[in-house]
């Protein structure tokens, strides 16, 4: 089975290293590995050229302005060729060399399964080794969307007919179009997911998603119109108790760090 890994990057040449090096590391060889830079002016595209030939033929690259970050993934879906896509951010790194391996054969033993999910840790830029939070896909469930839950996306992958079936990123949404693609591809097309008790990605803090009250507004402005869109119910209240949720798991791993 061939795995497409797609990242996209912009002036990452602070971190990319450590997420090229990642995808080094793995032990599942039957990937592709795609890059799609925005016109990065740090020396972003020397590393990628750098890089380019550890892969072994398996890196493809374009250099070229996009609309952002989805138009970026959009264009990376566009030349996979894998059975399975995956996204990789470029300043996330894998957390062990085994989460290909893993997302292949869970695939391979389940022929009708549509796509896979896990956890993700998050660091802070300091110290990379040092856990700030953890996140787990393992309480999900599908109904969960309508109070703006989904499954760790760095930690999802899917079969490339699904995309093909029902569409990949809307660009009408600026900072939460990963949520409206899985509400549509879980909530209202029910494709048939797994949770595998595995932590795939070490994420740093200070993403779009992880930046601050207007970051936050944003997110909750474009989960309600991603419900509206789909015909989903849903209201703002429905997504406060998320926030609420997110407090107490924050604070029970604490509590479970210090035992």
């Amino acid at each position: 089975m061939k795995i497409s890994v797609i990242t996209a990057t912009y002036n990452s040449a602070k971190t990319v290293r450590d997420t090229f090096k990642s995808v080094l590391l793995q032990n599942y060889t039957d990937y592709e590995y795609i890059i799609i830079d925005g016109g990065s002016k740090d020396g972003t595209v020397d590393i990628i050229r750098e890089y380019e030939p550890l892969f072994c033929g398996r890196m493809r690259w374009i250099s070229e302005p996009d609309k952002g970050i989805y138009d970026a993934m959009n264009k990376g879906f566009g030349m996979a060729t894998g059975d399975v896509i995956g996204l990789l951010n470029s300043d996330d790194f894998f957390t062990s060399n085994h989460i290909l391996t893993a997302v292949a054969k869970a695939f391979d033993e389940d022929c009708c399964l549509d796509a896979v999910y896990g956890d993700i840790h998050f660091v802070n830029d300091c110290d990379l080794k040092k856990c700030v939070r953890y996140y787990s896909s393992k309480p999900f469930h599908r109904w969960w969307m309508r109070f703006g839950f989904m499954p760790a996306h760095p930690s999802f992958y899917c079969k490339r007919s699904v995309y093909e079936k029902y569409g990949a990123f809307d660009l009408t949404y600026k900072v939460a179009a990963d949520f409206e693609c899985l509400l549509r591809l879980i909530f209202i097309h029910r494709i048939k997911t797994m949770y595998l008790p595995l932590d795939f990605v070490t994420m740093r803090t200070g993403g779009a998603s992880t930046s601050g009250m207007e970051s936050h507004k944003r997110i909750m402005h474009d989960h309600q119109l991603a419900f509206k869109k789909n015909g989903v119910y849903s209201n703002v209240f429905f997504e406060l108790l998320r926030y609420g949720y997110k407090v107490c798991e924050i604070i029970e791993y604490k509590f479970h760090k210090r035992k």
